[in-house]
C-alpha cells in the first residue's frame, strides 16, 4: 500500500458494493443509547480509534445515527501525520454532527483491504452503514472543512458562541455561569488566550485583583494584541486607579465645589466607573473635553478611551460615550 501526498476527494462515492458492503450492513444496528445522548448532546468521544472487532459498532451502527469518517492510516505514513491535525480539528468543530474514527491498517489490514484501498491517508464517510464519499491524501484544512460541511451542512468553532455567552453571563451578574464556560474552554486548551483574558476581567469585575494580576502575568507577550486581554488589562488598570481614590461621596463634593476642577472631575469619572455606573463616568470625563480638550496632555480623551477598551465595542455605554465623544471632537 501506498501513501499519497496530494489530495482527491469523491473517488470514493458509491463505490462500495457487494460482499463487503452486503455483509457488515447486515450486522449493523442503532447505536442504542440514551435518549438524552441521542437528542444532540455533544460527544466526549467524537474522535476515537477503532479496530476490526469494534468497526460494526463504532462505524456502521453509529453511522446510523450521524456520519462517521474512517481514517484509513499508518504510523510510516508521512502524508498521513500531515493530514491528522487539520481532520481532527474540523471534527471536533463539527463535533455533535460527525463522528472521527481512525483506523490503523498496520494493526487492522483487513478492512481496507475487503475495502480495496491503494494508498493512504484514506478518509471515507459512512451514512446509514454504508460509505457515501470520501477523499485520499492530504488535503488543506479549507477542503477538508467543505467535505464535512457537504455532509452535515455549515459547521464553525463553538468557541466564539462561548465567549460570547460568557461575556452575556457576566454582564448580567452571573459570575458563576461565566466561570464555567470559561474553565470548560480552559479545560480542552489551558493556552486559549481570550478565555484566559474573559476569566481576568471576570476577576476584576469580582473584585478579585490579585487573581486578575496573576492571569495576566503568565500570558505569552503576544497576548496583549487579543481584545478580551487588552480589556482585562484596562479594567485592572482602572480598578487599581479607583482604589486608590476612595469613595465617591467626598470626590463628587469636590466637583460641586469647584466645576472648574479637571482632576475632581477626572478622578470622579475613575470612581464611578468602578461603581459600574458607566454612562454617568463617561459624562464626566465629556464635560471636561467640551471645556478643555487639551488638560493635561488630552488625559480625559485618553481616560475615555480605556474605558471604552474595558468595556467593549459592543457596550451600550461603550456606543453611547463613543457618539458623544464624535460630537465633542468635531462639533
Amino acid at each position: 500500500m501506498a501513501a499519497n501526498g496530494g489530495g482527491s476527494n469523491g473517488g470514493y462515492a458509491g463505490g462500495y458494493g457487494g460482499s463487503f458492503g452486503a455483509a457488515m450492513t447486515a450486522s449493523a444496528k442503532p447505536s442504542e443509547r440514551p435518549l438524552g445522548e441521542r437528542a444532540g448532546a455533544q460527544p466526549a468521544d467524537a474522535i476515537k480509534d477503532v479496530t476490526s472487532a469494534s468497526f460494526r459498532q463504532d462505524v456502521l451502527a453509529e453511522s446510523q445515527r450521524q456520519p462517521v469518517l474512517v481514517d484509513f492510516w499508518a504510523p510510516w505514513c508521512g502524508p498521513c501525520k500531515q493530514l491528522a491535525p487539520a481532520l481532527e480539528k474540523v471534527a471536533r468543530e463539527a463535533a455533535g454532527k460527525i463522528k472521527l474514527v481512525k483506523m490503523n491498517i498496520d494493526e487492522h489490514p483487513d478492512v481496507a483491504g475487503q475495502m480495496g484501498i491503494q494508498s493512504i491517508p484514506a478518509v471515507i464517510a459512512f451514512q446509514k452503514g454504508q460509505p457515501i464519499d470520501g477523499f485520499m491524501g492530504a488535503l488543506p484544512e479549507s477542503r477538508i472543512r467543505q467535505f464535512v460541511e457537504r455532509l452535515v451542512g455549515p459547521i464553525g468553532d463553538a468557541t466564539a458562541e462561548i465567549l460570547a455567552e460568557a461575556e452575556k453571563l457576566a454582564a448580567a451578574g452571573d459570575a458563576a455561569g461565566a466561570a464555567d464556560l470559561y474553565a470548560g474552554l480552559l479545560q480542552k486548551d489551558p493556552a486559549d488566550q481570550k478565555a484566559l483574558g474573559g476569566l481576568a476581567k471576570l476577576y476584576v469585575d469580582m473584585g478579585e485583583l490579585e487573581q486578575a494580576r496573576e492571569i495576566l502575568a503568565a500570558l505569552a507577550p503576544d497576548a496583549k494584541e487579543q481584545a478580551p486581554v487588552a480589556a482585562a488589562r484596562a479594567a485592572l488598570e482602572l480598578a487599581e486607579q479607583a482604589a486608590s481614590l476612595g469613595d465617591l461621596a467626598p470626590l463628587m463634593a469636590k466637583v460641586e465645589a469647584d466645576p472648574q476642577d479637571h482632576q475632581a472631575r477626572f478622578d470622579l469619572a475613575v470612581a464611578l466607573n468602578a461603581a459600574n455606573k458607566r454612562d454617568e463616568a463617561a459624562d464626566q470625563l465629556l464635560a471636561v473635553i467640551r471645556k478643555e480638550r487639551a488638560w493635561n496632555d488630552e488625559a480625559a480623551r485618553k481616560q475615555l478611551l480605556q474605558f471604552f477598551e474595558a468595556w467593549g465595542p459592543m457596550d451600550a455605554a461603550t456606543v453611547a460615550a463613543r457618539r458623544k465623544l464624535s460630537a465633542a471632537l468635531f462639533a
